[in-house]
């Protein structure tokens, strides 16, 4: 009986494997959780939803929002001497 219930995990994922919580991403970002609800206000941060009082962010769509805001590289014009 309890092979057939670790067979049954695997074809079933967690609900919640792939998101995150503010607090794991404020972590991870190395700011508050307070700053990502400012974030969120302005509609700047990453995409969430919210569950009841949880504020989730899923994984690949936070790394795809970090992936933009990636500035490419200035070249320093010179100017000849």
């Amino acid at each position: 009986m309890l092979q057939q219930s670790n067979n049954t995990e695997k074809a079933n994922p967690r609900v919640l494997s792939g998101w995150i919580s503010r607090g794991e991403l404020a972590t991870e970002l190395g700011v508050c959780v307070d700053t990502l609800g400012r974030w969120e206000a302005r509609r700047t941060g990453p995409p969430c939803v919210r569950a009841g009082r949880k504020v989730l962010y899923r994984r690949a769509v936070v790394q795809r929002w970090l992936e933009n805001q990636e500035t490419p590289p200035t070249s320093k014009k010179r100017g000849r001497k």
